[in-house]
């Protein structure tokens, strides 16, 4: 069982709204601190299987992004095993987090993130509630009010990436 079970679902919740370039989202995003219990070996599996688990799949392996970008289309979740990394949520004026090995951001659709550092210096799982493809907006003011119209239309997922049924997005987004 992780960790998260046993404390309180997310240290952080932060709503980050729209600064004119970005839209963010009403939603907040969500920061599980070191609330992943890794396995001896494979640790990117270890996440991937978790999400999946969850509904939460067309996962990806890597970095992050050192530019702004978004999704409109779908919520996203990230989870860190190896490396860190300062990442910027919500634009040039945003909130900066600090991500580790063990950590898990859910990251509402709209709401823009950075890397503050380079790519490769973080190693994550990402993933998308049911599978869904996502877009890759940046801010350019071609992209609203479409970008605005699809953010309102994504659905709320099921269940937690992390915790299932059991809270976290349950008792955070609604």
């Amino acid at each position: 069982m992780e960790r998260a079970a046993q404390k309180l679902f997310a240290e952080y919740s932060h709503v980050l709204k729209d600064n004119g370039i970005f839209p963010n989202n009403t939603l907040p995003v969500l920061v599980y601190k070191n609330v992943l219990d890794f396995p001896i070996f494979f640790d990117a599996a270890y996440i991937t299987n978790l999400f999946e688990k969850n509904n939460w799949t067309n996962s990806w392996k890597g970095g992050i992004y050192t530019y702004h970008h978004y999704h409109s289309n779908t919520h996203e979740v990230i989870g860190v095993y190896k490396g860190s990394a300062s990442v910027l949520l919500g634009g040039e004026k945003g909130l900066t987090l600090n991500l580790e090995r063990g950590d898990v951001l859910i990251i509402p659709a709209g709401v823009a993130h950075k890397n503050l550092g380079q790519e490769h210096d973080i190693s994550c799982v990402g993933a998308y509630p049911d599978g869904k493809k996502f877009d890759i907006c940046t801010g350019r003011p071609e992209e609203r009010p479409l970008a605005d119209a699809t953010i309102s239309a994504v659905p709320l997922p099921d269940r937690d990436p992390v915790l299932g049924l059991k809270g976290g997005i349950e008792k955070y987004w609604k």
